[in-house]
């Protein structure tokens, strides 16, 4: 017999303005309780020192969350100069200290031009990435080290926002799996003074930016379950950048079956992902198999309610 799962059958996705201190699991957690959701799953840790945008999918919506996983990125961070972590921020503990030499804006954008566009990193020892099962961090704090392989990301654009002579603030766009606290040690190492991050927050991700962004706080503070579900974004918000095929009963019909249906795809690619609709309501992905032709990919269960 299967368990019964506890909780509400909530789907949608919070955009969540993550504490500092708090990791994201804990934060997600917060937020399913408070919401007493059955399921809830994020699209992309944020350390615990950092706050920002962190969307939260639940339900339905967290089969579509990996379509965020590989979303571009926007952060503001600042860097303190002279000093190099073994975290590479400011929760670790100092590993080496330099004197930092007389910068000036012109010299420290000079150096930021080497680091836009295309670049490689190494991935910290303090990330979530696995070695032979385990991650990374863990291996960290037993005072272990493994060798990484460099990685190719994208730093689309690195604004300097503030200079302080032993520090700086900056604003980046990036790729997916580019670590911050990497780039900003980077950056220090081509200053001639090493680096570490004293904050970090992420303002954007794939569509969403930091505008409707809610605190944990303010979420508590809503007064009663309907209020806190009318803060939620509908769950096809995941995949508003796919095309959109709109289907009539009969293929709704035999789409929630398993089965591929007639449907005007002309125009759409073979092998393309669609977000499928039926009187303007969200069944999920089809994938296009012919110019009339389109299977189901990955379905709302709740599309057949």
């Amino acid at each position: 017999m299967a368990r019964r799962r506890r909780g509400l059958p909530i789907n949608g996705v919070l955009l969540l303005d993550k504490p500092k201190g708090a990791s994201s699991n804990h934060a997600l957690q917060r937020v399913r309780r408070l919401l007493q959701a059955q399921k809830a799953g994020h699209t992309g840790t944020l350390d615990p020192m950092a706050t920002g945008l962190l969307p939260v999918c639940l339900g339905e919506a967290t089969k579509f969350s990996a379509h965020l996983l590989e979303a571009d990125k926007v952060y503001r961070t600042r860097v303190q100069l002279g000093a190099v972590t073994d975290t590479g921020d400011a929760e670790g503990e100092v590993v080496e200290r330099c004197e930092v030499p007389s910068l000036t804006v012109a010299g420290i954008e000079r150096v930021l031009e080497r680091f836009r566009g295309v670049i490689e990193q190494v991935p910290p020892m303090y990330s979530a990435l696995k070695h032979q099962g385990r991650k990374l961090y863990e291996l960290a704090r037993e005072g272990k080290s493994v060798e990484r392989a460099v990685r190719r990301v994208t730093v689309y654009d690195a604004r300097l926002l503030a200079f302080e002579g032993d520090a700086f603030e900056l604003e980046v766009r990036v790729s997916k799996g580019t670590y911050i606290r990497t780039l900003a040690e980077d950056i220090g190492r081509a200053l001639g003074c090493g680096a570490h991050i004293t904050a970090l927050r992420r303002l954007a991700t794939g569509p969403f930016d930091s505008e409707g962004m809610l605190p944990l706080e303010a979420l508590e503070a809503l007064s009663g379950q309907d209020e806190r579900e009318a803060a939620l974004l509908p769950v096809d918000v995941l995949v508003a950048h796919l095309p959109k095929l709109e289907v009539d009963e009969r293929a709704r019909q035999r789409l929630m079956h398993g089965q591929a249906a007639s449907v005007d795809a002309a125009g759409e690619k073979t092998g393309k992902l669609t977000r499928l609709y039926c009187d303007e309501t969200f069944l999920g992905l089809g994938v296009v198999t012919g110019p009339q032709e389109v299977a189901p990919k990955r379905l709302l269960n709740t599309a057949a309610e």
